[in-house]
């Protein structure tokens, strides 16, 4: 599966310092083409990895990427993160002829502004909700539009805002709270303009592709826990937590996915947009078929860290084949195993919340059988003690024959990680064994 017939040793640079990046890198450091990794900023689990070193390096200012990677002999730049794609990192480091895993700036719009991923759904007969949009000095016209639509309906921040700028509101009075949280400045500039969209029914599944133009290489299915309690009751987060595979998607159901994501790499090569790197296809799969939620340009976080532990391919190879345009030498190869990730997070998450708690119990959770702890939100102390600095803390990896095991490994596992304020989702991956996804 060699991405091309050199067999020189790999030194490769990873942006990004949450769950998805240590995942990243934990499996490229079992990789025999890698020599040596450096992560910029990484964590206090990359810190500990085999080959890796953190280093520091402003991952969202091009120039210092592309001089950074030239002046260090990177053989290969992987960008973690969305907010260094939308930068318009990836074209800085190309225009030196370093190979780059993830898209230009153009194509990260897909993730960077919503209002560009539905305008290019919608002139590309992408299947998608019916949507409206408008700017901070419309919000007449936008509470107009709830009022028109009524509840339930979707409220979207058009820009990045960390997985938390989206509210599924089920009454009036929800609908217009996210309106004005959007206006008045919770997420930046990034809710300068909104997204009002019609709201989709059916479960969700995410499907990620490795994208190198029009060479698609589909991921297995996974999906995702956005909401922050139980039972996908309270607000949107980052994710607290994913399983993969997921059963009750059907071959057809996932091939008619894949299908989409095809028509989409197709659409960006003919409006001329270069995109390598993975294409994240968030999906509602509605009475009338799969329909796409939103795209992201990067590996999803945290479906990265249930996805690469069931990956046997080596990552090193096909990143390197993205890169460099030669992804139709790739055939990725899936273990069988059932995997169950569930977040750790700090109290108060996702809002503010304290950090700089000592974190004990992630080797002893490392310990048990087909468990990988992913750090997220932590650095060390001098001493080398692992302390929360985030609201995702820690990731709990488990792989086993069943999810029935793979869900009782992964609780076995958080059981033992203690710090103070920890808490955790106890339902994730109940889906796959309840027979349905609500």
């Amino acid at each position: 599966m060699s991405a091309d017939t050199s067999t020189d040793l790999l030194k490769v640079l990873v942006l990004g310092g949450g769950g998805r990046e240590h995942a990243i890198v934990h499996a490229l450091a079992a990789s025999d083409r890698v020599a040596a990794i450096e992560v910029a900023p990484g964590n206090g689990g990359s810190a500990g990895e085999p080959k890796t070193t953190n280093i520091t390096l402003d991952g969202e200012d091009p120039a210092a990427v592309a001089h950074y990677v030239q002046s260090n002999a990177i053989d290969l730049l992987v960008i973690g993160p969305e907010a260094p794609l939308v930068a318009g990192v990836a074209d800085a480091v190309r225009a030196i002829g370093i190979p780059v895993f993830g898209p230009n700036g153009e194509a990260a719009q897909l993730e960077g502004s919503k209002q560009f991923s539905k305008d290019f759904m919608t002139r590309n007969a992408i299947p998608t909700a019916a949507y409206h949009v408008f700017s901070a000095d419309e919000r007449t016209e936008a509470l107009a539009k709830l009022d028109e639509m009524g509840a339930p309906v979707v409220i979207k921040a058009d820009g990045l805002a960390a997985g938390k700028g989206v509210t599924v509101a089920s009454t009036m009075e929800e609908a217009r709270a996210a309106l004005s949280e959007c206006f008045e400045g919770r997420f930046g500039t990034a809710g300068d303009k909104l997204v009002i969209e019609e709201c989709l029914v059916g479960p969700e599944c995410s499907v990620l592709c490795f994208v190198d133009g029009s060479t698609v290489v589909p991921l297995a299915p996974s999906q995702d826990h956005k909401r922050v309690g139980e039972g996908d009751s309270g607000p949107n987060t980052g994710g607290m937590g994913v399983y993969s595979p997921v059963p009750l998607v059907d071959d057809a159901t996932y091939q008619d996915m894949v299908d989409t994501m095809q028509r989409v790499a197709d659409a960006l090569v003919a409006e001329g947009i270069e995109y390598r790197g993975v294409l994240y296809g968030g999906f509602m799969l509605t009475d009338d078929g799969p329909q796409v939620l939103e795209f992201n340009v990067r590996f999803g976080d945290p479906e990265t860290q249930v996805l690469l532990p069931r990956l046997r391919s080596d990552l090193a190879e096909v990143l390197l084949a993205t890169a460099l345009g030669s992804l139709d030498q790739v055939e990725l190869s899936w273990d069988d195993l059932a995997g169950v990730s569930v977040v750790i997070a700090s109290g108060g998450y996702p809002d503010s919340c304290e950090t700089g708690f000592p974190i004990t119990g992630i080797e002893a959770a490392n310990e048990l059988d087909g468990v990988t702890v992913y750090h997220a939100g932590t650095k060390r102390n001098g001493d080398g003690i692992p302390l929360t600095s985030g609201g995702r803390v820690l990731n709990v990896t488990a792989l086993a024959p069943t999810f029935e095991e793979a869900i009782q490994r992964a609780y076995e596992a958080v059981d033992r990680i203690h710090f103070e304020g920890a808490f955790s989702r106890r339902d994730i991956g109940l889906r796959a064994l309840e027979g349905s996804y609500t």
